[in-house]
């Protein structure tokens, strides 16, 4: 993606007024230049610029409030001057990946007077002899240079926001790390990945719920399967209960028929007597 369509999309249907925060890593500039980037961003205080491919920043349009720049992993070999005429008020600058080489190629950031923190990791100028020492004494209003002092103390978060000359601690905060860059970065495919997992857990929602209705179903059918087999019960009971009173009615009938036997046989005897 091109720089101009980049910060199109991070505007997001903002005004070029409204942001204060801009982050253009990894997309590409025109012919090594800065591009689609105006003087209208005149709230911007922190600007990202990582991995795009700048040769220069002549380009690079007046932002009166600018605190941080980030331009590591680029092919900017000088021309630094820009950057004291347009960031009067700089306070971090990170070259680091760059193609500087030389000490003198520094000497225009002695105009940012607010400059309290510089990053040039992977630059041919670290290699030089005496290079921090060299770098402290033509610019002294550094306190930490590649995140380190003048007696070699580690910026500590405490200095990091007393460094920032006014931003806001929200800002240092947000913006002490590669991890939020990519976040921002990819803040776009992120939302269209809450919108695919969106639409897989209300499949897994309705999974669920259809679940929850089978073993409601299966609960009903064994309740109704125990209530049939209860009433069977009861239908053998009551057919055992007519048995037994039959067998009874036989019997007593067996009785009585035998009575009327025994009483015949008594008035034949009285005949004969008499």
């Amino acid at each position: 993606m091109d720089m101009k369509k980049r910060i199109h999309l991070e505007l997001r249907n903002r005004t070029p007024s409204d942001v204060r925060e801009l982050v253009l890593d990894n997309c590409r500039s025109n012919e090594g230049k800065i591009e689609g980037l105006t003087a209208e961003f005149v709230n911007l205080e922190f600007l990202s610029l990582i991995n795009v491919g700048l040769l220069s920043v002549s380009n690079l349009p007046k932002l009166g409030k600018l605190k941080k720049l980030e331009l590591s992993d680029n092919r900017i070999s000088g021309g630094l001057d820009v950057l004291a005429e347009k960031l009067p008020n700089l306070t971090h600058l990170n070259l680091s990946g760059n193609k500087l080489k030389d000490i003198s190629t520094l000497e225009p950031l002695k105009k940012l007077d607010h400059l309290k923190s510089l990053d040039l990791f992977n630059c041919e100028v670290t290699n030089l002899n005496d290079y921090r020492e060299s770098v402290f004494k033509l610019l002294p209003q550094l306190a930490y240079l590649d995140g380190y002092d003048m007696d070699d103390r580690e910026a500590s978060d405490s200095d990091g926001e007393a460094d920032g000359d006014g931003v806001d601690d929200e800002d240092d905060e947000g913006w002490c790390g590669q991890p939020f860059l990519f976040f921002c970065f990819y803040i776009s495919l992120f939302e269209q990945l809450l919108s695919f997992f969106g639409v897989n857990l209300s499949m897994f929602a309705n999974i669920t719920l259809n679940t929850e209705g089978e073993e409601e179903e299966d609960e009903d059918e064994e309740e109704f399967d125990e209530e049939e087999d209860d009433d069977d019960d009861d239908d053998e009971d009551e057919v055992e209960g007519e048995e037994d009173d039959e067998d009874e009615e036989q019997g007593g009938k067996g009785e009585k028929r035998k009575r009327e036997a025994d009483d015949e046989d008594d008035d034949d005897d009285d005949e004969e007597d008499d």
